[in-house]
């Protein structure tokens, strides 16, 4: 496209010229020979490691994909990116944590030195995953859909179009996490109160999941007894329950109405409104279903 939009031969050539350059520049790395001895000694050191180790080897030998179960039976895997100057200089290593994975390495170490380092760093993470899990498989969360394992935050339904987003700590996960309530404001206030009355009550000897749960002074919907969809409500705009994978995270103040919105659809609907007034980046209107005024946020 960019060469097409060019309106003259010269423009042609220097467009031509910047994107060849380009093209070069990213595949530079996959046409390097590699010596014959990168092949001898990345095959031994498989070996060495043990082929069951191995998930998946590219044909060019180049990226290889590691497998290892931690103590409590979770499955990780471990990428590594391999240059032609290996063992001389350690792969990239891509992995699936919510800490920086940084390897020691020295030209004389091999692949099951990345994968002891990696199998400790797993271990180090376990408190953390716990943690996560518990909450994972007892509540019902709402955002990230499908968390991964590097994902730090948790939004934890509560009840009807009310919740709890959490930012846990990997380091320290026993710890008070950064709590976030999403909701109507007679529905959210009481709980930021216990929160901030109960908060010396926090105990890192039991687990996140029960510490929320004797500070907020409730019990979270169990995901045994009570269904999604009782809680989790389309947007009243868009009519959807995701949009670009969130969940509507604003909710009409009025008791009566309750109605829940995503924070996009809401801040457009109330751009849109002559009645609308705008204070800095905060657009007041009403509520498209009981005409509550409200206000939005675009970057809340």
């Amino acid at each position: 496209q960019r060469l097409h939009s060019c309106p003259d031969l010269v423009s042609f050539m220097v467009e031509l010229k910047t994107v060849l350059e380009i093209a070069l520049k990213n595949t530079q790395d996959v046409h390097i020979p590699r010596p014959p001895e990168y092949y001898s000694c990345l095959v031994r050191d498989l070996e060495i490691l043990g082929w069951n180790k191995v998930a998946y080897v590219d044909t060019g030998l180049a990226t290889i994909k590691l497998k290892a179960e931690d103590s409590c039976g979770r499955q990780h895997l471990i990428t590594l990116k391999l240059n032609a100057k290996y063992p001389t200089e350690p792969p990239d290593c891509l992995v699936d944590f919510p800490v920086q994975f940084a390897v020691s390495w020295m030209p004389q170490n091999s692949l099951i030195d990345i994968y002891n380092q990696f199998l400790a760093a797993l271990e180090s993470l376990k408190e953390f995953w716990d943690a996560m899990d518990e909450i994972d498989g007892q509540t019902w969360v709402l955002e990230p859909e499908n968390p991964a394992r590097a994902a730090t935050t948790r939004r934890i339904a509560i009840g009807a179009n009310v919740s709890v987003n959490i930012e846990v700590d990997p380091r320290h996960p026993n710890m008070l996490p950064e709590c976030y309530f999403l909701g109507a404001d007679h529905a959210v206030n009481p709980l930021r109160m216990k929160l901030n009355n109960n908060m010396h009550l926090w105990d890192p000897e039991i687990s996140l999941l029960q510490n929320l749960k004797d500070l907020l002074e409730i019990d979270f919907p169990s995901r045994a007894v009570i269904e999604k969809s009782d809680f989790a409500k389309d947007c009243g705009i868009c009519y959807a329950y995701r949009l670009d994978g969130s969940a509507p995270d604003q909710v009409c103040d009025d008791p009566r109405c309750g109605q829940p919105f995503h924070q996009t659809c809401l801040y457009e609907w109330l751009q849109g409104l002559p009645s609308s007034r705008q204070s800095f980046n905060v657009i007041f209107g009403e509520c498209p279903y009981c005409n509550k005024v409200r206000g939005s946020n675009e970057n809340e």
